[in-house]
Protein backbone atom coordinates (compact mmCIF):
# COMPACT_ATOMS: atom_id res chain seq x y z
CA UNK A 1 0.00 0.00 0.00
CA UNK A 2 1.57 3.59 -0.99
CA UNK A 3 -0.58 6.44 0.32
CA UNK A 4 0.32 10.00 1.73
CA UNK A 5 -1.40 11.73 4.59
CA UNK A 6 -2.32 15.18 3.75
CA UNK A 7 -2.88 18.19 6.66
CA UNK A 8 -6.33 18.06 6.60
CA UNK A 9 -6.98 14.68 7.38
CA UNK A 10 -7.47 13.76 3.63
CA UNK A 11 -5.74 10.65 1.75
CA UNK A 12 -4.75 10.35 -1.43
CA UNK A 13 -2.56 7.03 -2.95
CA UNK A 14 -2.46 3.75 -4.45
CA UNK A 15 -4.06 0.86 -2.58
CA UNK A 16 -4.70 -2.78 -3.78
CA UNK A 17 -4.06 -1.44 -7.56
CA UNK A 18 -6.91 1.21 -7.71
CA UNK A 19 -5.99 5.47 -6.98
CA UNK A 20 -7.76 6.27 -4.13
CA UNK A 21 -9.55 10.29 -4.20
CA UNK A 22 -8.43 12.59 -1.78
CA UNK A 23 -10.66 11.56 1.71
CA UNK A 24 -12.18 8.72 0.27
CA UNK A 25 -12.90 5.85 3.12
CA UNK A 26 -10.61 2.84 2.45
CA UNK A 27 -12.02 -0.42 3.98
CA UNK A 28 -9.57 -2.87 1.99
CA UNK A 29 -8.43 -4.22 4.50
CA UNK A 30 -11.65 -4.83 6.37
CA UNK A 31 -10.92 -2.36 9.27
CA UNK A 32 -13.14 0.96 9.15
CA UNK A 33 -11.41 2.28 12.62
CA UNK A 34 -8.19 1.72 13.96
CA UNK A 35 -7.12 3.22 17.23
CA UNK A 36 -3.41 2.76 18.96
CA UNK A 37 -1.93 3.17 22.28
CA UNK A 38 -4.06 6.33 22.71
CA UNK A 39 -3.66 7.97 26.08
CA UNK A 40 -5.94 11.26 27.46
CA UNK A 41 -5.45 12.72 30.95
CA UNK A 42 -7.23 15.41 32.28
CA UNK A 43 -5.32 17.03 35.57
CA UNK A 44 -3.37 14.26 35.98
CA UNK A 45 -6.23 11.53 35.65
CA UNK A 46 -5.91 8.93 32.56
CA UNK A 47 -8.92 8.72 31.18
CA UNK A 48 -7.09 6.95 28.31
CA UNK A 49 -4.35 4.71 29.47
CA UNK A 50 -3.03 2.68 25.98
CA UNK A 51 -6.13 1.75 24.61
CA UNK A 52 -6.15 0.18 21.29
CA UNK A 53 -8.98 -1.26 19.54
CA UNK A 54 -10.22 -2.02 15.77
CA UNK A 55 -13.70 -1.90 14.50
CA UNK A 56 -14.65 -4.07 11.53
CA UNK A 57 -16.30 -2.62 8.80
CA UNK A 58 -19.87 -3.71 9.02
CA UNK A 59 -19.29 -4.67 12.99
CA UNK A 60 -21.74 -4.14 15.31
CA UNK A 61 -19.72 -3.70 18.51
CA UNK A 62 -20.75 -3.53 21.76
CA UNK A 63 -18.52 -1.24 24.85
CA UNK A 64 -19.34 -1.27 28.30
CA UNK A 65 -17.84 -1.18 31.34
CA UNK A 66 -17.96 1.04 34.93
CA UNK A 67 -18.50 4.63 34.82
CA UNK A 68 -15.42 5.94 34.90
CA UNK A 69 -13.84 3.59 32.66
CA UNK A 70 -12.84 5.71 29.41
CA UNK A 71 -16.31 4.75 27.18
CA UNK A 72 -17.20 8.45 26.71
CA UNK A 73 -13.67 9.66 26.11
CA UNK A 74 -13.14 7.26 23.71
CA UNK A 75 -16.11 8.57 21.60
CA UNK A 76 -14.67 12.19 21.78
CA UNK A 77 -11.17 10.91 20.32
CA UNK A 78 -13.07 9.83 17.21
CA UNK A 79 -14.70 12.47 16.72
CA UNK A 80 -12.25 15.17 17.41
CA UNK A 81 -13.96 16.56 20.78
CA UNK A 82 -10.32 15.66 22.63
CA UNK A 83 -7.24 15.42 21.54
CA UNK A 84 -5.64 12.43 22.25
CA UNK A 85 -1.93 12.84 24.33
CA UNK A 86 -0.46 10.25 22.47
CA UNK A 87 -1.26 7.33 19.88
CA UNK A 88 -2.97 7.38 16.76
CA UNK A 89 -6.35 6.77 15.23
CA UNK A 90 -7.40 6.41 11.84
CA UNK A 91 -10.61 6.14 9.93
CA UNK A 92 -9.83 3.18 7.61
CA UNK A 93 -6.49 2.54 6.25
CA UNK A 94 -5.43 6.06 5.47
CA UNK A 95 -7.94 9.00 6.77
CA UNK A 96 -5.65 10.38 10.09
CA UNK A 97 -8.50 12.01 12.47
CA UNK A 98 -5.73 13.22 14.81
CA UNK A 99 -5.36 15.97 11.66
CA UNK A 100 -9.08 16.64 11.27
CA UNK A 101 -11.65 18.71 13.03
CA UNK A 102 -14.80 17.59 14.31
CA UNK A 103 -17.07 18.88 11.39
CA UNK A 104 -14.31 17.44 9.06
CA UNK A 105 -14.63 14.18 10.90
CA UNK A 106 -18.77 14.22 10.59
CA UNK A 107 -18.32 14.61 7.11
CA UNK A 108 -15.56 11.85 6.56
CA UNK A 109 -18.47 9.91 7.36
CA UNK A 110 -18.47 9.37 11.31
CA UNK A 111 -21.97 10.21 12.53
CA UNK A 112 -22.76 10.32 16.86
CA UNK A 113 -25.44 9.81 19.02
CA UNK A 114 -25.40 11.63 22.79
CA UNK A 115 -27.72 9.87 25.29
CA UNK A 116 -29.99 12.40 24.91
CA UNK A 117 -31.89 13.19 21.53
CA UNK A 118 -31.04 16.60 19.97
CA UNK A 119 -33.87 17.18 17.27
CA UNK A 120 -35.65 20.16 16.30
CA UNK A 121 -38.57 20.08 18.80
CA UNK A 122 -41.23 22.45 16.73
CA UNK A 123 -40.30 20.77 12.90
CA UNK A 124 -41.99 17.44 11.97
CA UNK A 125 -40.01 14.40 11.78
CA UNK A 126 -39.67 14.48 7.99
CA UNK A 127 -38.34 18.73 8.23
CA UNK A 128 -35.80 16.91 10.83
CA UNK A 129 -34.15 14.72 8.28
CA UNK A 130 -34.75 17.34 5.63
CA UNK A 131 -32.72 19.79 7.75
CA UNK A 132 -29.97 17.08 8.13
CA UNK A 133 -29.70 16.41 5.03
CA UNK A 134 -29.14 19.94 4.01
CA UNK A 135 -26.95 20.09 6.47
CA UNK A 136 -24.66 17.68 5.52
CA UNK A 137 -22.06 19.76 2.65
CA UNK A 138 -22.03 16.50 0.30
CA UNK A 139 -25.55 17.55 -0.59
CA UNK A 140 -25.18 20.18 -3.15
CA UNK A 141 -28.72 22.51 -1.65
CA UNK A 142 -29.23 24.91 0.95
CA UNK A 143 -31.73 25.69 3.18
CA UNK A 144 -34.04 27.43 1.01
CA UNK A 145 -33.91 24.97 -2.15
CA UNK A 146 -36.63 22.63 -3.01
CA UNK A 147 -35.70 18.74 -2.19
CA UNK A 148 -35.59 16.71 -5.41
CA UNK A 149 -36.98 13.54 -5.79
CA UNK A 150 -33.77 11.37 -5.00
CA UNK A 151 -33.62 13.24 -1.64
CA UNK A 152 -37.39 12.80 -0.73
CA UNK A 153 -37.11 9.32 -1.72
CA UNK A 154 -34.06 9.31 0.63
CA UNK A 155 -35.63 10.35 3.72
CA UNK A 156 -38.97 8.24 2.64
CA UNK A 157 -36.89 5.00 3.27
CA UNK A 158 -34.81 6.27 6.49
CA UNK A 159 -38.24 7.04 8.08
CA UNK A 160 -39.17 3.51 7.11
CA UNK A 161 -36.32 2.29 8.50
CA UNK A 162 -36.42 3.68 11.62
CA UNK A 163 -40.14 3.03 12.14
CA UNK A 164 -41.09 6.32 11.82
CA UNK A 165 -42.70 6.76 7.99
CA UNK A 166 -46.46 6.85 9.62
CA UNK A 167 -44.91 9.88 12.01
CA UNK A 168 -43.28 12.06 9.35
CA UNK A 169 -45.85 14.58 9.45
CA UNK A 170 -46.20 14.69 13.05
CA UNK A 171 -44.19 17.21 15.20
CA UNK A 172 -41.08 16.37 16.77
CA UNK A 173 -41.61 17.25 20.34
CA UNK A 174 -44.84 15.38 20.86
CA UNK A 175 -43.06 12.27 19.73
CA UNK A 176 -42.42 9.16 22.75
CA UNK A 177 -38.65 9.49 23.71
CA UNK A 178 -37.99 6.28 21.68
CA UNK A 179 -39.52 7.67 18.86
CA UNK A 180 -36.86 11.01 19.27
CA UNK A 181 -34.65 8.61 19.91
CA UNK A 182 -35.21 6.64 16.37
CA UNK A 183 -35.34 9.93 14.50
CA UNK A 184 -31.74 11.16 15.89
CA UNK A 185 -30.59 7.99 14.43
CA UNK A 186 -32.41 8.60 11.21
CA UNK A 187 -30.81 12.37 11.05
CA UNK A 188 -27.53 10.06 10.82
CA UNK A 189 -28.76 8.14 8.42
CA UNK A 190 -29.76 10.11 6.36
CA UNK A 191 -26.11 11.72 5.48
CA UNK A 192 -25.41 7.74 5.04
CA UNK A 193 -22.63 7.35 7.58
CA UNK A 194 -19.82 4.51 7.52
CA UNK A 195 -19.33 4.53 11.08
CA UNK A 196 -21.87 4.84 13.47
CA UNK A 197 -20.97 5.76 17.73
CA UNK A 198 -24.49 5.61 19.61
CA UNK A 199 -23.93 6.50 23.66
CA UNK A 200 -26.45 5.04 25.76
CA UNK A 201 -29.05 4.60 22.96
CA UNK A 202 -31.79 3.11 25.15
CA UNK A 203 -31.12 4.92 28.06
CA UNK A 204 -35.03 5.67 29.34
CA UNK A 205 -36.95 3.14 26.61
CA UNK A 206 -39.87 0.98 27.54
CA UNK A 207 -39.04 -2.58 26.70
CA UNK A 208 -40.85 -2.31 23.31
CA UNK A 209 -39.31 0.67 21.85
CA UNK A 210 -35.37 -1.36 23.10
CA UNK A 211 -37.03 -4.38 21.56
CA UNK A 212 -37.57 -2.00 18.63
CA UNK A 213 -34.24 -0.44 18.64
CA UNK A 214 -32.63 -4.02 18.56
CA UNK A 215 -33.74 -4.89 15.44
CA UNK A 216 -32.86 -1.50 14.50
CA UNK A 217 -29.15 -2.17 14.94
CA UNK A 218 -29.08 -5.54 14.26
CA UNK A 219 -30.46 -4.36 10.64
CA UNK A 220 -28.03 -1.19 10.01
CA UNK A 221 -24.86 -3.51 10.74
CA UNK A 222 -23.22 -4.85 7.55
CA UNK A 223 -23.85 -1.69 5.26
CA UNK A 224 -22.83 0.61 8.62
CA UNK A 225 -20.43 -0.01 11.25
CA UNK A 226 -21.94 0.58 14.41
CA UNK A 227 -20.20 1.07 18.26
CA UNK A 228 -22.74 0.76 20.59
CA UNK A 229 -21.94 1.98 24.14
CA UNK A 230 -24.73 0.69 26.77
CA UNK A 231 -25.30 0.09 30.56
CA UNK A 232 -28.27 -2.39 29.54
CA UNK A 233 -26.78 -5.59 29.63
CA UNK A 234 -30.48 -7.22 28.86
CA UNK A 235 -30.06 -4.72 25.51
CA UNK A 236 -26.38 -5.84 25.27
CA UNK A 237 -27.44 -9.88 25.02
CA UNK A 238 -29.67 -9.06 22.39
CA UNK A 239 -27.73 -7.37 20.17
CA UNK A 240 -23.86 -8.50 20.69
CA UNK A 241 -21.56 -10.21 18.51
CA UNK A 242 -18.38 -9.01 19.91
CA UNK A 243 -18.00 -6.77 23.64
CA UNK A 244 -14.83 -4.66 24.72
CA UNK A 245 -14.88 -4.47 28.53
CA UNK A 246 -13.16 -1.27 28.88
CA UNK A 247 -11.71 -0.51 33.02
CA UNK A 248 -9.21 2.43 33.85
CA UNK A 249 -8.98 3.77 30.33
CA UNK A 250 -7.84 0.69 28.46
CA UNK A 251 -9.15 -2.37 27.20
CA UNK A 252 -9.58 -5.09 30.03
CA UNK A 253 -11.34 -7.80 27.94
CA UNK A 254 -12.63 -8.29 24.62
CA UNK A 255 -14.50 -11.32 22.46
CA UNK A 256 -17.92 -12.61 22.65
CA UNK A 257 -20.14 -11.74 25.37
CA UNK A 258 -20.31 -15.50 26.80
CA UNK A 259 -17.00 -15.58 27.18
CA UNK A 260 -16.54 -11.92 28.87
CA UNK A 261 -19.38 -12.57 31.08
CA UNK A 262 -17.13 -15.54 32.49
CA UNK A 263 -14.40 -13.73 32.56
CA UNK A 264 -13.34 -13.20 36.29
CA UNK A 265 -11.52 -9.94 35.73
CA UNK A 266 -14.72 -8.38 34.20
CA UNK A 267 -17.35 -10.10 36.95
CA UNK A 268 -14.81 -8.23 39.95
CA UNK A 269 -14.85 -5.02 38.07
CA UNK A 270 -18.30 -4.67 36.48
CA UNK A 271 -20.74 -7.34 35.95
CA UNK A 272 -20.42 -8.47 40.26
CA UNK A 273 -21.60 -4.54 41.40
Amino acid sequence: MSAAIHADGASSGVVSGRHLVAGELDVSHGVVLYLEDIAVSFDGFKALNGLSLSIDSGELRCIIGPNGAGKTTLMDVVTGRTRPDAGSCYFGQTIDLMKMSEADIAHAGIGRKFQKPTIFENHTAFENLELALKADKRVRSTLFARLGSAERDRIAQTLERIRLAGQADRQAGLLSHGQKQWLEIGMLLVQEPKLLLLDEPVAGMSDEETERTAELFLGLAGSHSLVVVEHDMAFIESIARKVTVLHEGSVLAEGPLAQVQADPRVIEVYLGR
